[in-house]
């Protein structure tokens, strides 16, 4: 099935992306692929990873250090939109996954591919994101999925890659299917796939469990310019340096653990766990720094733009024009949104019990009850007529 004849393919190192090459080869009739794996500041060592590719028939096997725009232009955004998919998950995985379509169709062109593949299934959200995405950066490149089309089981994958000299995994693989950035991993299959049953606490990696989290409360202070975190407790830190110690921090108070029963987008209820210590407490303090420096309609009318951007990033509509006009009305409200929000955090909890900016629309003369009240009290009667006037004719004529 000659589809096309050299490939760019979003590799991993894991069965299914390493299966692929042998496969597009050997079924699809692909002369060349060329791999690209992504570090996403997973911590795995990316170099044994890269052989493996080449072990596995790649002609040439690139790795891409996206740390830091990953953290600049994917995560910042969406903390700026306080971007939490049905209220909860913060995107860990979402976010990358515009980000490697992007250097996938980038290094297409540079090595004159016209193709690119991925391992994705078909019961994912994945495929969709890539595939949707790949096609916004340049329609004219075919897009392969081998393991959407297959049909083979994880054993039968396995057996497949042996045959062209491709070891099975040497240890008894986990149950869990785990997928892992800087933002944080998401954790799901196994004992997981029925709702009931609590997570295992040999699962989580980056949150303690809440009984090994320190006796003390601990206070965090984290600063942010026009929607951006920049400090914590006072000191500058540089994007990826400053979700990476945020994790550290927060996860050691055992805060950022999700247990969510999620609408995927193929229209599947999965069952799915995630840890994102950095980006639930950044979003919860960019959220009330907000409630400070923003006029009521701004905040109120950007929580609706803010479900439907998050819809977006979760469906794969990165590369959107609808995505492109929240962006813009998005970093428009950010001018203001500058100052320190205060964090307790103790025993799973990150509670803000401070925030103050330059930008504070927060008024103490009107505001207070005390001697200093400035409020025109008399004024308040005639608001009321007016503001009730509709409700007191609609009374009348209802008797």
């Amino acid at each position: 099935m000659g589809r096309a004849k050299k490939v760019i393919l979003a590799y991993s190192g894991g069965v299914d992306t390493s299966v692929c090459i042998p496969y597009l080869k050997q079924e699809w009739g692909v002369e060349e692929i060329i791999t690209l794996a992504a570090d996403l500041g997973q911590g795995d060592e990316l170099e044994p990873v890269r052989e493996k590719a080449l072990k596995s028939g790649a002609s040439e096997s690139l790795v891409a250090d996206v740390k830091d725009i990953f953290v600049k232009d994917y995560a910042f955004p969406s903390i700026q939109a306080n971007a939490l998919y049905e209220n909860r998950y913060p995107l860990g995985t979402a976010l990358a996954r515009p980000l490697i379509a992007k250097i996938l169709v980038e290094a297409a062109a540079k090595y004159g591919a016209d193709a690119i593949a991925h391992g994705c299934t078909g019961k994912g959200n994945d495929q969709v994101r890539f595939d949707v995405s790949c096609a916004a950066l340049n329609p004219n490149l075919k897009i392969l999925a081998p393991a959407r089309e297959w049909g083979m089981s994880r054993e039968q994958t396995i057996a497949y890659g042996e045959k062209f000299g491709i070891p099975a995994p040497v240890k008894k693989s986990s149950p869990f299917s785990i997928d892992k950035n800087l933002l944080g991993r998401s954790i799901e299959a196994g004992t997981l796939e029925d709702p009931a049953n609590e997570p295992p606490e040999e699962i989580y990696e980056m949150t303690k469990a809440i009984a090994d989290t320190p006796k003390e409360p601990e206070y965090l202070e984290i600063g942010f310019q026009k929607g951006l975190p920049t400090t914590i407790n006072g000191t500058a830190k540089n994007p990826v340096e400053l979700i990476e110690q945020l994790n550290k921090i927060v996860g050691n108070h055992g805060i950022g653990r999700i247990d969510m029963i999620e609408n995927r987008l193929v229209g599947i209820k999965s069952r799915e766990i995630y840890e994102s210590p950095a980006m639930v407490v950044l979003i919860n303090a960019h959220r009330d720094l907000e409630s400070l420096t923003l006029t009521a309609d701004v905040t109120q009318y950007k929580r609706g733009i803010e479900e439907t951007y998050t819809k977006l990033v979760y469906n794969g509509l990165w590369y959107s024009p609808l995505k492109a006009a929240l962006d813009a009305f998005i970093q428009q409200t950010q001018e203001r949104v500058s100052g320190v929000v205060r964090l307790k955090l103790f025993k799973g909890n990150a509670i803000i019990v401070g925030r103050w900016s330059d930008n504070t629309l927060y008024t103490p003369d009107l505001a207070t009850y005390g001697a200093d009240d400035q409020f025109d009290h008399k004024a308040a009667e005639g608001f009321i007529y007016v503001w009730g006037l509709p409700t007191r004719i609609w009374a009348q004529g209802n008797k």
